[in-house]
Protein backbone atom coordinates (compact mmCIF):
# COMPACT_ATOMS: atom_id res chain seq x y z
CA UNK A 1 0.00 0.00 0.00
CA UNK A 2 2.95 2.31 0.76
CA UNK A 3 4.76 1.32 -2.23
CA UNK A 4 1.70 2.18 -3.84
CA UNK A 5 1.51 5.67 -2.51
CA UNK A 6 4.82 6.72 -3.31
CA UNK A 7 4.55 5.57 -6.32
CA UNK A 8 1.94 8.08 -6.93
CA UNK A 9 4.25 10.90 -5.28
CA UNK A 10 5.50 13.67 -8.24
CA UNK A 11 8.87 14.34 -8.54
CA UNK A 12 8.00 17.98 -7.49
CA UNK A 13 6.56 16.68 -4.33
CA UNK A 14 9.62 14.30 -4.00
CA UNK A 15 12.44 16.84 -4.09
CA UNK A 16 10.51 19.03 -1.48
CA UNK A 17 10.80 16.45 0.87
CA UNK A 18 14.20 15.44 0.19
CA UNK A 19 14.87 19.70 0.95
CA UNK A 20 13.33 19.24 4.24
CA UNK A 21 15.08 16.06 5.27
CA UNK A 22 18.62 18.09 4.63
CA UNK A 23 17.29 21.19 6.50
CA UNK A 24 16.39 19.31 9.29
CA UNK A 25 20.32 17.34 9.00
CA UNK A 26 21.97 20.28 8.82
CA UNK A 27 20.26 21.52 12.13
CA UNK A 28 20.74 18.62 14.03
CA UNK A 29 24.58 18.55 13.68
CA UNK A 30 24.90 22.23 13.83
CA UNK A 31 23.21 22.04 17.05
CA UNK A 32 24.85 18.81 18.35
CA UNK A 33 28.59 21.16 16.83
CA UNK A 34 27.52 24.00 18.81
CA UNK A 35 26.92 21.90 22.06
CA UNK A 36 30.15 19.63 21.54
CA UNK A 37 31.68 23.18 21.45
CA UNK A 38 30.17 24.60 24.47
CA UNK A 39 30.90 21.32 26.51
CA UNK A 40 34.61 21.35 24.95
CA UNK A 41 37.46 22.72 28.20
CA UNK A 42 39.22 25.89 26.78
CA UNK A 43 42.09 26.56 25.41
CA UNK A 44 45.23 27.73 27.34
CA UNK A 45 45.21 31.03 25.30
CA UNK A 46 41.38 31.05 25.54
CA UNK A 47 41.66 30.88 29.97
CA UNK A 48 44.35 33.57 29.55
CA UNK A 49 42.18 35.87 27.87
CA UNK A 50 39.36 35.15 29.96
CA UNK A 51 41.50 35.68 33.15
CA UNK A 52 43.60 39.15 31.74
CA UNK A 53 39.93 40.45 30.81
CA UNK A 54 38.84 39.54 34.41
CA UNK A 55 42.12 41.11 36.43
CA UNK A 56 41.89 44.45 33.99
CA UNK A 57 38.13 44.95 34.83
CA UNK A 58 37.63 43.49 38.44
CA UNK A 59 41.46 44.02 39.56
CA UNK A 60 42.05 46.72 37.72
CA UNK A 61 45.24 45.27 36.29
CA UNK A 62 46.76 47.16 32.84
CA UNK A 63 46.90 45.01 29.92
CA UNK A 64 51.11 45.95 29.74
CA UNK A 65 51.85 44.16 33.52
CA UNK A 66 49.83 41.16 32.19
CA UNK A 67 51.33 40.47 28.67
CA UNK A 68 54.78 39.55 29.32
CA UNK A 69 53.55 37.24 32.17
CA UNK A 70 53.20 33.84 32.28
CA UNK A 71 50.22 31.79 32.00
CA UNK A 72 51.57 29.86 35.68
CA UNK A 73 51.81 33.69 36.66
CA UNK A 74 48.32 34.93 35.49
CA UNK A 75 46.17 31.96 36.57
CA UNK A 76 48.22 32.74 40.91
CA UNK A 77 47.09 36.15 40.44
CA UNK A 78 43.11 34.97 39.32
CA UNK A 79 43.27 32.30 42.14
CA UNK A 80 44.42 35.16 44.33
CA UNK A 81 41.73 37.24 43.39
CA UNK A 82 38.74 34.68 43.50
CA UNK A 83 40.14 33.68 46.94
CA UNK A 84 39.31 37.09 48.44
CA UNK A 85 36.09 36.58 46.66
CA UNK A 86 35.12 33.42 48.04
CA UNK A 87 36.42 34.97 51.86
CA UNK A 88 34.38 38.15 51.29
CA UNK A 89 32.90 40.16 54.19
CA UNK A 90 30.77 43.03 53.53
CA UNK A 91 32.57 46.24 55.18
CA UNK A 92 29.74 47.11 56.75
CA UNK A 93 29.94 43.60 59.03
CA UNK A 94 33.65 44.74 59.29
CA UNK A 95 33.11 48.57 60.14
CA UNK A 96 30.41 46.94 62.71
CA UNK A 97 32.83 44.68 63.83
CA UNK A 98 35.50 46.91 64.35
CA UNK A 99 33.55 49.82 65.89
CA UNK A 100 31.97 47.16 68.13
CA UNK A 101 36.05 46.23 69.63
CA UNK A 102 36.78 49.71 69.66
CA UNK A 103 33.63 50.56 71.81
CA UNK A 104 34.33 47.32 74.15
CA UNK A 105 38.10 48.47 74.11
CA UNK A 106 37.47 51.48 74.89
CA UNK A 107 34.68 50.20 77.61
CA UNK A 108 37.12 48.49 79.10
CA UNK A 109 39.87 50.37 79.46
CA UNK A 110 37.27 53.21 81.08
CA UNK A 111 36.51 50.71 83.49
CA UNK A 112 39.87 50.13 84.26
CA UNK A 113 40.94 53.43 84.61
CA UNK A 114 37.73 53.89 86.79
CA UNK A 115 38.68 51.42 89.20
CA UNK A 116 42.32 52.96 89.54
CA UNK A 117 41.14 56.18 90.16
CA UNK A 118 38.55 54.56 92.41
CA UNK A 119 41.63 52.76 94.12
CA UNK A 120 43.58 56.02 94.45
CA UNK A 121 41.06 58.09 95.78
CA UNK A 122 40.22 55.59 98.60
CA UNK A 123 43.92 55.92 98.69
CA UNK A 124 44.13 59.37 99.17
CA UNK A 125 40.76 59.19 101.38
CA UNK A 126 42.77 56.06 103.56
CA UNK A 127 45.83 57.89 103.35
CA UNK A 128 44.16 61.29 104.40
CA UNK A 129 41.82 59.99 107.16
CA UNK A 130 45.05 58.68 108.40
CA UNK A 131 47.12 62.40 108.36
CA UNK A 132 44.25 63.20 109.79
CA UNK A 133 43.69 61.09 112.62
CA UNK A 134 47.66 61.58 112.98
CA UNK A 135 47.27 65.27 113.26
CA UNK A 136 44.23 65.04 115.22
CA UNK A 137 46.43 62.94 117.68
CA UNK A 138 49.25 65.10 117.80
CA UNK A 139 47.20 68.63 118.39
CA UNK A 140 45.45 66.83 121.27
CA UNK A 141 49.13 66.04 122.64
CA UNK A 142 49.75 69.46 122.13
CA UNK A 143 46.41 71.18 123.72
CA UNK A 144 46.60 68.44 126.67
CA UNK A 145 50.43 69.78 127.07
CA UNK A 146 48.96 73.53 126.75
CA UNK A 147 46.39 72.78 128.79
CA UNK A 148 48.57 71.07 131.69
CA UNK A 149 51.16 73.85 131.76
CA UNK A 150 48.27 76.66 132.01
CA UNK A 151 46.50 74.96 135.09
CA UNK A 152 50.24 75.42 136.45
CA UNK A 153 49.30 78.88 136.25
CA UNK A 154 46.04 78.79 137.95
CA UNK A 155 45.11 79.39 141.33
CA UNK A 156 41.79 78.27 142.70
CA UNK A 157 40.16 80.93 145.36
CA UNK A 158 36.46 80.27 145.73
CA UNK A 159 34.45 83.48 145.99
CA UNK A 160 34.03 84.67 149.54
CA UNK A 161 30.43 86.02 149.17
CA UNK A 162 31.42 89.43 150.11
CA UNK A 163 28.70 90.90 147.66
CA UNK A 164 25.26 91.27 150.17
CA UNK A 165 25.14 94.77 150.69
CA UNK A 166 26.03 96.10 146.49
CA UNK A 167 22.40 96.79 146.07
CA UNK A 168 22.25 99.36 149.31
CA UNK A 169 26.02 100.82 148.43
CA UNK A 170 25.61 103.95 146.70
CA UNK A 171 27.35 103.81 143.58
CA UNK A 172 29.97 106.78 144.41
CA UNK A 173 31.45 104.49 147.13
CA UNK A 174 30.97 101.17 145.78
CA UNK A 175 34.77 99.61 145.64
CA UNK A 176 35.72 98.00 141.92
CA UNK A 177 36.00 94.77 143.35
CA UNK A 178 32.43 94.32 144.58
CA UNK A 179 31.26 96.03 141.09
CA UNK A 180 33.13 93.62 139.13
CA UNK A 181 31.88 90.31 141.12
CA UNK A 182 28.51 91.43 140.77
CA UNK A 183 28.54 93.06 137.44
CA UNK A 184 28.25 91.34 133.65
CA UNK A 185 29.45 92.72 130.78
CA UNK A 186 26.40 94.38 129.84
CA UNK A 187 26.22 95.92 133.30
CA UNK A 188 30.01 97.46 133.17
CA UNK A 189 29.32 99.05 129.71
CA UNK A 190 26.54 100.90 130.79
CA UNK A 191 28.16 101.65 133.73
CA UNK A 192 30.84 103.30 131.85
CA UNK A 193 28.44 104.79 129.52
CA UNK A 194 26.81 107.01 132.26
CA UNK A 195 30.11 107.68 133.88
CA UNK A 196 31.47 108.80 130.68
CA UNK A 197 28.49 110.88 129.93
CA UNK A 198 28.10 112.22 133.64
CA UNK A 199 31.92 113.25 133.49
CA UNK A 200 31.97 114.57 129.90
CA UNK A 201 32.05 118.42 130.96
CA UNK A 202 32.72 118.13 134.54
CA UNK A 203 35.13 116.59 136.50
CA UNK A 204 35.20 114.27 139.50
CA UNK A 205 34.06 116.31 142.81
CA UNK A 206 35.17 113.40 145.06
CA UNK A 207 37.96 110.04 144.94
CA UNK A 208 35.50 107.77 144.49
CA UNK A 209 34.08 109.61 141.22
CA UNK A 210 37.71 110.11 140.34
CA UNK A 211 38.37 106.51 140.75
CA UNK A 212 35.50 105.15 139.46
CA UNK A 213 36.21 107.38 135.94
CA UNK A 214 39.98 106.08 136.31
CA UNK A 215 39.64 102.94 136.04
CA UNK A 216 36.89 102.53 133.75
CA UNK A 217 38.74 104.78 131.33
CA UNK A 218 41.58 102.80 131.66
CA UNK A 219 39.46 99.29 130.61
CA UNK A 220 37.72 100.82 128.21
CA UNK A 221 39.74 103.88 126.26
CA UNK A 222 43.36 103.28 127.57
CA UNK A 223 46.54 104.83 126.12
CA UNK A 224 50.37 103.88 125.59
CA UNK A 225 50.97 108.05 127.08
CA UNK A 226 48.34 107.71 130.15
CA UNK A 227 50.14 108.35 133.22
CA UNK A 228 49.02 104.71 134.45
CA UNK A 229 51.03 102.70 132.51
CA UNK A 230 53.92 105.19 134.66
CA UNK A 231 53.36 102.93 137.66
CA UNK A 232 54.99 99.79 136.33
CA UNK A 233 58.09 101.40 135.38
CA UNK A 234 61.13 99.76 136.20
CA UNK A 235 61.62 96.52 138.11
CA UNK A 236 57.90 96.38 140.02
CA UNK A 237 57.26 93.33 141.48
CA UNK A 238 53.05 92.31 140.50
CA UNK A 239 51.38 91.32 143.87
CA UNK A 240 47.79 89.82 142.66
CA UNK A 241 46.35 88.90 139.48
CA UNK A 242 42.61 88.07 139.98
CA UNK A 243 40.10 87.29 137.02
CA UNK A 244 36.59 88.35 137.34
CA UNK A 245 34.77 86.19 134.73
CA UNK A 246 31.21 87.38 135.33
CA UNK A 247 32.66 90.43 133.30
CA UNK A 248 34.93 89.87 131.84
CA UNK A 249 37.95 91.63 133.37
CA UNK A 250 41.43 90.51 135.62
CA UNK A 251 42.51 92.38 137.86
CA UNK A 252 46.84 93.07 137.92
CA UNK A 253 47.64 94.58 140.96
CA UNK A 254 51.60 95.91 140.62
CA UNK A 255 53.28 97.06 144.24
CA UNK A 256 50.12 98.60 145.42
CA UNK A 257 48.14 99.88 142.14
CA UNK A 258 45.60 97.68 140.69
CA UNK A 259 44.64 97.92 136.73
CA UNK A 260 41.42 96.96 135.58
CA UNK A 261 41.32 95.41 132.56
CA UNK A 262 39.38 93.58 129.82
CA UNK A 263 40.25 90.39 129.26
CA UNK A 264 40.19 90.64 125.18
CA UNK A 265 42.21 93.30 124.77
CA UNK A 266 45.60 93.74 124.89
CA UNK A 267 47.27 97.08 126.93
CA UNK A 268 50.59 98.42 127.47
CA UNK A 269 51.86 96.39 130.11
CA UNK A 270 56.07 95.77 129.96
CA UNK A 271 57.63 92.51 129.67
CA UNK A 272 58.88 92.49 132.94
CA UNK A 273 55.17 92.54 134.15
CA UNK A 274 53.96 89.86 131.80
CA UNK A 275 56.89 87.55 132.60
CA UNK A 276 55.86 87.91 136.55
CA UNK A 277 52.05 87.31 135.67
CA UNK A 278 52.69 84.39 133.46
CA UNK A 279 55.46 82.63 135.63
CA UNK A 280 55.63 84.03 139.17
CA UNK A 281 52.00 85.37 140.11
CA UNK A 282 49.19 82.68 139.45
CA UNK A 283 46.09 83.84 138.05
CA UNK A 284 43.30 83.22 140.81
CA UNK A 285 40.00 82.29 139.76
CA UNK A 286 36.46 81.20 141.14
CA UNK A 287 37.19 77.87 139.25
CA UNK A 288 38.64 76.28 135.76
CA UNK A 289 37.22 78.66 132.71
CA UNK A 290 37.75 78.94 129.47
CA UNK A 291 37.98 82.75 129.89
CA UNK A 292 41.28 81.74 132.12
CA UNK A 293 42.56 79.61 129.58
CA UNK A 294 42.33 82.57 126.89
CA UNK A 295 43.62 85.16 129.32
CA UNK A 296 46.63 82.77 130.14
CA UNK A 297 47.34 82.32 126.03
CA UNK A 298 46.78 86.10 125.01
CA UNK A 299 49.92 86.30 127.80
CA UNK A 300 51.89 84.12 126.87
CA UNK A 301 51.04 85.14 123.05
CA UNK A 302 52.18 88.82 124.21
CA UNK A 303 55.71 87.68 125.76
CA UNK A 304 56.14 85.14 122.80
CA UNK A 305 55.93 87.96 120.18
CA UNK A 306 56.74 90.89 122.11
CA UNK A 307 53.83 92.72 121.22
CA UNK A 308 53.42 96.44 122.02
CA UNK A 309 49.63 98.04 121.68
CA UNK A 310 49.62 101.83 119.76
Amino acid sequence: MQAQEQEELTDEEKARLFVQFLVQRRKHFAAKRVEEKRNRPPTRAQQKSIICTYLKNMEGWKPKSLKNKSFANIQELFDKAMKRVNTFVDYRTELVEESSKKAETKLEENSKKAEAEIAQESSSKRAGEELEQESSKKQKVEEDKESEELKQCLEIVPDDGDDVTIDATPLSIKSPTIMLKNFDREDLEVLWSIVKARFKKTEPVNYMDNLLLHHLKTMFEHHVEDNVWKNQQGLVKVLNWKLYDSCGVHCVTVQSIPFYLLVEKIYPLTNHTLHQMFNDVKLQVDYECEMAFELLRLVKKQLKEGYVPE
